[in-house]
């Protein structure tokens, strides 16, 4: 059996990362101390240091090891709600403001890059999702209206403009956001890191957290054997921890998430897929995804399966589905393949939680990790710092109550959203 954990060093990003894993510094008492080195703590340490705000950030492996290393690398603004949702959820005033915070996610993840000179071969051509069937399209159209009403630069897609978008067979229609882009994500996250330490925030690698503890007015943080001391923690585990506050890992649903890249593709056919360069995804429940990479390969990547073992049946699927989409990749070979985990909601958004006075929590990003979880990161900064309103309202922690049955449970869900894809009836 493989384990998922044990392809974190096999992943195309890491084999192609240009930015050098940054040097472990020791562990230092701080105002502000991060559990977990993807992005959202590395973008809060970021921006809490560049406050002048003391704060160290503890990683249990290696920078980005966890989803923020492995996922597909697109950078995709909102969320999994469309603005008007956000309106009638939280109101005009707090619902808009979140809104232009969703849709601006992208725009953080790229000026960082500029600004920090972040070696991770981002582009910016948009992102496109895709429609199976006429139901699903008319969703799909009405997103994107609702973006067009917000400002955003977006374009509606026919059947033919959908295929020539993509070089993909069998979609309906779709549409396509140009606020959006893709880089290498593990590149991403140690640049991030790097800049964190040259604006003065500790960086700790390899050291696992033993224990969280309130101690007087402040916290304890227990490293085995070595201790730290800060006023406040920011728990940014997200789905790769499960004792330091057990009801925090109840609360989301770890799903694996799989990503297959081929070898580097002759000319004529990866100029048959994304001509333009965008990323894709699509809009069904049990959805693939897809881009092109620098040296000219098809990255393809979809969730599917729980558990800790990389799952071979995910992966044999989304192979046959790759094949299935783009039959002109007939006999090209699979060179990478690597999974990862992220955390799923049941209400498909981030939580922000304050689990109890001076402990927060950030997690849950449903897929969107990239440009969210940078974007909350820096929220959260905001609001440690300087008492910054956030831009999504903090949440009450509430564990899931079947989450000792979340396998089984889970499982019968995938199958069952599976039929509803095939029907065309998920949106």
């Amino acid at each position: 059996m493989t384990l998922s954990a044990d392809l974190w060093d096999r992943s195309l990003w890491y084999a192609t990362a240009q930015e050098p894993a940054p040097e472990t510094d020791a562990p230092a008492d701080a105002r502000v101390l991060v559990v977990g080195g993807g992005f959202t703590g590395l973008s809060c340490a970021l921006h809490l240091a560049e406050r002048g705000v003391a704060v160290t950030v503890i990683e249990a492996r290696e920078i980005g090891f966890g989803a923020s290393g492995r996922n597909g690398g697109q950078v995709i603004p909102g969320l999994k709600i469309d603005p008007s949702d956000m309106r009638a959820r939280w109101g005009g005033k707090v619902g808009g403001r979140l809104a232009e915070f969703a849709g601006g996610v992208a725009d953080q993840v790229f000026g960082l890059i500029e600004r920090h000179g972040i070696a991770c071969a981002p582009t910016r051509a948009g992102w496109i999702q895709g429609a199976h069937s006429a139901m699903q399209l008319r969703a799909v159209h009405a997103r994107a209206r609702e973006w067009q009403a917000e400002g955003a630069p977006v374009a509606l897609l026919d059947a033919a403009q959908m295929a020539e978008a993509t070089g993909a067979v069998g979609y309906a229609g779709g549409w396509r956001d140009e606020r959006a882009g893709m880089l290498n994500p593990l590149s991403y996250a140690r640049g991030l890191a790097r800049a964190a330490r040259e604006a003065g925030a500790t960086i700790v690698t390899g050291s696992p957290v033993t224990g969280v503890v309130r101690v007087g007015a402040g916290w304890r943080i227990d490293l085995g054997g070595q201790s730290l001391r800060g006023e406040t923690v920011v728990l940014a585990t997200n789905a790769y921890d499960s004792t330091l506050r057990p009801q925090l890992a109840r609360s989301v649903l770890p799903v694996q998430s799989c990503v297959i890249a081929t070898e580097p593709l002759p000319h004529e056919i990866a100029a048959s897929i994304l001509p333009q360069d965008a990323c894709a995804s699509e809009v069904r429940k049990i959805a693939v995804y897809y881009r092109k990479t620098p040296d000219g390969r098809l990255a393809f990547g979809g969730r599917g399966a729980t558990g800790a073992a990389h799952s071979q049946p995910l992966q044999a699927g989304l192979e046959a589905q790759m094949h299935r989409m783009f039959p002109q990749l007939d006999g090209v070979r699979i060179d990478k393949a690597w999974s990862g985990h992220l955390a799923l909601s049941r209400d498909h958004l981030p939580h922000i939680h304050q689990i109890e006075p001076g402990l927060w929590a950030a997690l849950a990003y449903n897929g969107r990790g990239v440009a969210m979880a940078t974007g909350i990161g820096a929220a959260l900064a905001a609001r440690l710092a300087e008492g910054t309103p956030l831009p999504l309202p903090e949440t009450p922690l509430r564990p899931i109550t079947w989450h000792a049955l979340r396998r089984p449970a889970m499982e019968l869900g995938i199958r069952y959203y599976l039929a509803k894809d095939r029907l065309g009836l998920s949106s």
